[in-house]
């Protein structure tokens, strides 16, 4: 009997504890995250050669793939034409090709976008999924005692900490230097049913473009956080970032 009651002041001194450590923690979510914190990181630093003002020509083109409605093309063109570029319609004609595929746009924690950033270009992009389970003895006190936490519970719940992410794999092409040769190889292994496995070595020659590829993560967090005051801002990072490059 000795045992069930210490069980049972336990629980319930933890649920006290925990109205209060419920109430602080939403306080200090409302007072830290109150501003909006929007952040880009880069997988991989992309270096293009300069060229001569003439020759400062790009074409444009940027998928979205995710399943919200994001249209970054036509910010990301008005700002190459800021920093002195021109863009172009006509491949042919172009020195640089940005193309860019939007993959994730929704919520997400700091530890799920790094996770993204470290991925690189081309890697995955479907978060983890976590689960916990209980066990032990004297679980009649431990529901009392989480019963005398749901004042701090429903405090938690009124102030949500929201983090929003868009993650954007990109590949600018540019053309080679004059007096530069280059070349590719590329090697694929295509499955073929459940058991089998094609591989293909592909060798070309002189190529016209070199190739480079990054993935971009941006980030917007803050205290009640809605998907459509973060939109404008993930989509603003994702324009600074890409015609930052150039």
């Amino acid at each position: 009997m000795k045992k069930i009651a210490s069980v049972l002041t336990l629980s319930f001194v933890l649920g006290v504890v925990a109205i209060g450590l419920g109430g602080c923690s939403a306080m200090d979510t409302a007072i830290s995250k109150k501003d909006l914190d929007v952040q880009t990181r880069m997988s991989e630093t992309l270096f293009l050669e300069p060229v001569a003002q003439e020759k400062r020509i790009v074409y444009v083109e940027i998928k979205n793939t995710s399943d919200k409605e994001v249209n970054v093309q036509p910010a990301i063109e008005t700002a190459l034409t800021n920093r002195g570029y021109k863009v172009t319609k006509d491949p042919k004609e172009a020195t640089y090709m940005l193309q860019g595929n939007i993959l994730k746009v929704g919520k997400s924690d700091l530890k799920e976008s790094q996770s993204y950033v470290n991925s690189a270009f081309g890697g995955g992009v479907m978060g983890a999924a976590a689960g916990y389970a209980a066990t032990g003895s004297g679980r009649t006190g431990a529901a009392l005692g989480l019963a005398g936490a749901v004042v701090g519970i429903a405090a938690d719940a009124m102030v949500k900490d929201n983090l929003y992410v868009m993650v954007t794999d990109l590949q600018i092409r540019e053309r080679p230097l004059e007096g530069e040769v280059v070349t590719q190889t590329q090697k694929a292994y295509l499955d073929q049913g459940s058991s089998t496995t094609t591989k293909q070595d592909i060798k070309g020659g002189k190529i016209e473009w070199k190739t480079y590829r990054t993935r971009i993560v941006s980030t917007a967090n803050q205290v009640n956080l809605e998907f459509e005051e973060a939109k404008p801002a993930l989509e603003n990072a994702l324009v600074r970032s890409i015609s930052g490059v150039f």
